[in-house]
């Protein structure tokens, strides 16, 4: 079920592997799910298939991103992921994550900042006009978000 204030969610099982000596989800392993996520997300939005090259041909590059642990996910529990946008700047898109487990408890909340880059360079590069409208679009779909 997809959290107050975001249009978007896929869920997925805490497997063996992704545990730690403590029976709980090895820390770095939030930042994989986020992953996961977000290229759902992605595939969701639909915006491969509408702006084709102009989207295929970008690069973001993960800049930061912070994990708020709330509540330890454990092995066998599923995972809720939402996902939303939260701001778009010139070169940079900002999205928060919230994972839950199936009983709606609030485990993690991951804010992830990504940088549109020039590959060969590695600089920064402003979004293109028709990846914003549509990235813009996306928030206004969203539904109130909860601060």
């Amino acid at each position: 079920m997809t959290r107050p204030g975001f249009s978007f969610s896929t869920s997925f099982k805490v497997r063996y592997a992704e545990i730690d000596g403590q029976r709980v989800v090895f820390n770095s392993r939030y930042l994989e799910y986020a992953d996961v996520a977000v290229s759902e997300f992605w595939e969701w939005t639909g915006i491969g298939e509408a702006l084709k090259d102009a989207w295929h041909e970008m690069e973001f590059h993960v800049r930061r991103a912070s994990v708020d642990y709330l509540k330890p996910l454990m092995l066998g529990d599923t995972v809720e992921a939402s996902v939303r946008i939260e701001r778009i700047g010139n070169s940079s898109l900002t999205k928060r994550f919230e994972l839950a487990n199936q009983d709606g408890d609030l485990c993690a909340v991951i804010d992830m900042v990504s940088v549109n880059v020039h590959l060969p360079t590695g600089r920064p590069v402003p979004i293109a006009t028709d990846v914003r409208q549509f990235l813009e679009a996306l928030m206004v779909a969203q539904p109130d978000r909860v601060a």
